[in-house]
């Protein structure tokens, strides 16, 4: 008997007076298989569906079958599942298993969810995005629209308060894990590379105990490595080993979870999606690396990037649990046992770390102008909330107080990112979905189409490409090509610019040596220098990775400048200024840029006057009086007439600080036609200070500070008004 059948009629009651309730079992208790059939016939459910979400599409597809096998059925009848590119379903089938972001677009569609009379979350503790969006739909739904819908929360390492608080439900908990779990630590040495650890670890296991073996991983390169390692060290005809991870056909996916043949020990190398919900048959050793590959997405530069971190305690339990689904078994970490004292009880939840455009759109759909209209467990942050409300609006999709357009409507119509959508929908105009959906095919399907990063030869590799996978991406991309509404006309636009539409921010002009781009935002990129991107002048990027200043590119298209200007014609930002060219004589540059990037520069030698008198006495304001060349006549009228009113004198005010004040005064009617200031003459200077001095000044000014002393020899000596003391004469 599985643990979970000791708790069935604590949950049962709990349903019954509840209209939520949370479950926490350990793995292998038996939660995902067990309890959505036990509660299957429950009165309260009153013929009506369950709806059961796990975090992953191999999950959902694996937690179908395996109920289907128990009621003696196939896949489709009873029990059926409803995952991205895949669906089995009938109109018999009262159990439909779907993933997270399916989950969301069912609800989004119909708030009442009509005919469903329970759902179930499965696996909550990864707390993904989808899962807390789904949660706070349901549970909106609920309170609003459907008293009678009953929400399950179901985890194996969840705090369960935190949901039973949100949920205003009781926590109902299955003590114990099906069989026990030896643990033995085999220390971290950082001077190895993770995969030769790995593969001496899988060694010792091979030798140390039976059955099969699985092995945690962060990502597919590790798995790679560890696997060709493995090939060469372990050349064993009793041992199999089989990749997992999300990229992986279908069928490929299948094989590894599958019983290995009779004498054959299977050693499965797995990221995270072996975590959840997963029974590999003759499984009881795990190896856990001890870390993970995890999304975290930067509003800054608005990228999301893929980082390696160590897993958390409850991660670290829900692996060691796997060895001990079916017969007591061994789990193997690759850490010192004090290590897992300072590991982080939980993961951060997704919410906190990811690009919440798509979030920020379906709120919008769901009526809800700000996060604060429904129940997270988790508050999406205000700055990356800002910024991903910041990009729909840049996507034609919200208005400025964060209503949908006509057309945020139809992008949140569509199940994919926005960025995707609104790409789609923009070639629809130019009769181009079809290709624009086998692009945003590409985008979110890992490694389909190979892992080249021109756009252009991995579009020829998936047309070419006959596996189950392709046919069932392409399949996808048409319906979403027949989403998009009827064709438009128009010239047909290029790879390039359908990325530009999806990714504005991520144009790119090349600068420096060859393969060297700069982003519209600022920041670099580099592409291979043997690459053929390399050699062009402009790029669309769809996806970067590496480091904080400098990222490389990882899928990207060329992009036509004449194209680029045409499309992005409201974004461009014109800046005219006036510089100087040889001879000191100003010129007029008009520069057009998008962001940060300089599309083209034109010259003008004969700018507007206007400009250039405006542009002249700007140098002075920022230059001072000294950017002008000032004869003695004009410095000495200065200092008689600041002499004059230093003594009390109602005469104006000829300091640098008053001159200044009055450029236009002076200064600016003798600048029409100069193309330099080194065009004024001194005597014009001088001429523009004594229109500052009345006329009456004017004639009183040589007798009450006369340029000149004669002495009694009647020799003439020039007096200097602005010697320190006061004025003199050197005689």
């Amino acid at each position: 008997m599985l643990p979970v059948e000791e708790i069935l009629p604590a949950l049962q009651a709990a349903l019954v007076e509840n209209t939520s309730a949370v479950l926490v079992a350990p793995p292998g208790a038996g939660k995902t298989t067990l309890v959505p059939l036990r509660l299957l016939d429950a009165a309260w459910l009153a013929g009506a569906k369950i709806i059961m979400l796990e975090p992953r599409r191999l999950a959902a597809r694996a937690a179908a079958d395996r109920m289907a096998k128990t009621l003696g059925e196939r896949v489709g009848e009873t029990v059926g599942y409803r995952v991205r590119m895949q669906s089995r379903i009938s109109a018999r089938t009262r159990i439909e298993v779907v993933t997270e972001g399916v989950f969301s677009r069912m609800i989004l569609g119909d708030p009442t969810l009509e005919g469903v009379g329970l759902v179930i979350f499965d696996e909550f503790h990864e707390r993904s995005l989808d899962a807390d969006l789904g949660l706070a739909l349901a549970r909106d739904a609920q309170g609003l629209l459907r008293d009678d819908l009953r929400l399950l929360v179901m985890s194996a390492t969840l705090d369960g308060a935190a949901v039973a608080r949100l949920l205003e439900a009781p926590v109902v908990e299955s003590q114990g894990r099906a069989f026990p779990v030896e643990t033995r630590y085999l220390g971290r040495d950082e001077r190895q590379r993770l995969e030769d650890r790995t593969v001496r670890a899988v060694e010792r296991a091979l030798a140390e105990e039976t059955g099969s073996i699985l092995v945690f991983l962060p990502g597919q390169g590790e798995i790679r490595r560890t696997a060709d390692l493995l090939s060469e060290r372990v050349r064993r005809p009793d041992v199999q080993i089989a990749p997992l991870y999300g990229a992986l056909d279908p069928a490929e996916q299948d094989r590894a979870i599958s019983p290995a043949p009779a004498g054959v020990r299977k050693v499965v190398l797995a990221t995270s999606i072996a975590e959840t919900s997963l029974t590999i048959e003759g499984v009881r050793v795990v190896i856990d690396s001890g870390v993970a590959r995890v999304p975290r997405f930067d509003p800054a530069s608005g990228l999301t990037r893929l980082a390696t971190v160590r897993v958390s305690r409850a991660a670290a339990d829900q692996r060691r649990g796997r060895a001990g689904r079916t017969e007591p078994g061994v789990a193997y970490r690759l850490w010192d046992e004090a290590e897992t004292r300072a590991l982080p009880a939980y993961a951060d939840p997704e919410i906190l770390d990811a690009d919440l455009s798509g979030l920020a759109l379906d709120l919008a759909r769901w009526g809800a102008k700000d996060v604060g209209a429904l129940a997270f467990l988790d508050a999406p942050p205000a700055a990356a909330f800002a910024e991903a409300r910041t990009l729909l609006r840049r996507l034609e999709a919200l208005t400025d107080d964060g209503v949908l357009t006509p057309h945020g409507e139809a992008l949140s119509g569509m199940p994919l990112a926005p960025r995707l959508a609104h790409m789609i929908l923009k070639a629809a105009a130019t009769n181009q979905a079809p290709r624009a959906a086998r692009i945003a095919a590409l985008v979110t399907e890992r490694n389909l189409g190979g892992r080249d990063a021109d756009l252009r030869h991995r579009l020829e590799s998936f047309e070419r490409d006959r596996s189950p996978r392709a046919r069932d991406a392409k399949a996808l991309a048409d319906r979403w090509a027949g989403m998009a509404g009827r064709a438009g006309k128009g010239e047909p636009l290029e790879d390039g610019l359908l990325l530009a539409f999806a990714y504005p921010e991520r144009i790119a002009k090349a600068r420096g040596p060859t393969g060297e781009f700069q982003l519209v935002s600022g920041r670099g990129a580099f592409v291979e220098p043997t690459d053929a991107l390399a050699r062009e002048k402009w790029l669309a990027i769809a996806e970067l990775g590496g480091g904080d200043r400098r990222d490389r590119v990882l899928l990207a298209a060329p992009l036509d400048e004449v194209e680029l200007i045409a499309a992005f014609a409201d974004q461009l930002v014109v800046e005219s200024r006036l510089e100087e060219s040889g001879g000191g004589r100003l010129r007029a540059k008009q520069i057009t840029r998008l962001g940060r990037l300089t599309l083209r520069e034109q010259i003008d030698e004969n700018p507007d006057p206007k400009l250039i008198a405006a542009a002249l006495a700007d140098r002075v304001r920022n230059e001072g009086l000294g950017a002008l060349a000032w004869g003695p006549a004009a410095e000495a009228l200065r200092a008689r007439v600041g002499f004059l009113r230093a003594a009390g004198g109602d005469w104006p005010d000829l300091s640098d600080a008053a001159l200044l004040d009055r450029l236009d005064d002076w200064l600016v009617p003798l600048l029409p036609g100069l193309r330099s200031l080194a065009a004024l003459k001194p005597d014009a200077l001088d001429g523009a200070l004594r229109s500052l001095i009345a006329w009456d000044q004017q004639r009183r000014l040589d007798a009450a500070a006369p340029l000149r002393w004669t002495a009694p020899t009647g020799n003439a000596f020039t007096i200097d008004y602005a010697a320190e003391g006061g004025p003199r004469v050197d005689v």
